[in-house]
């Protein structure tokens, strides 16, 4: 991951977002010493959302078997069956 200083940025936006889309290498941003941000590219940043929505959707189905708030198949069938007509 590339790093520059957020004053670096602010002067060299076109070059730096030029070699961002090039390399897709992501931009790691200090001010005064520790990150302060990350630019990615567009369409990286898309995929990871994604990501993040088919593992948050997981994450409530395990939580939901955990707390033992699940049905058999022919209760979840009954359940939706006004749907399924």
């Amino acid at each position: 991951m590339k790093t520059e200083l957020v004053t670096t940025l602010k002067r060299q936006a076109t070059k730096t977002l030029a070699e961002l889309n090039e390399s897709k290498e992501p931009v790691l941003t200090t001010e005064h010493g520790p990150p302060s941000a990350c630019l990615i590219d567009v369409k990286d940043y898309a995929l990871m959302q994604s990501r993040t929505s088919i593992l948050e959707g997981i994450a409530r189905g395990e939580k939901t078997i955990f707390e033992n708030r699940t049905f058999s198949q022919a209760e979840a069938i009954d359940k939706m069956s006004k749907w399924l007509r």
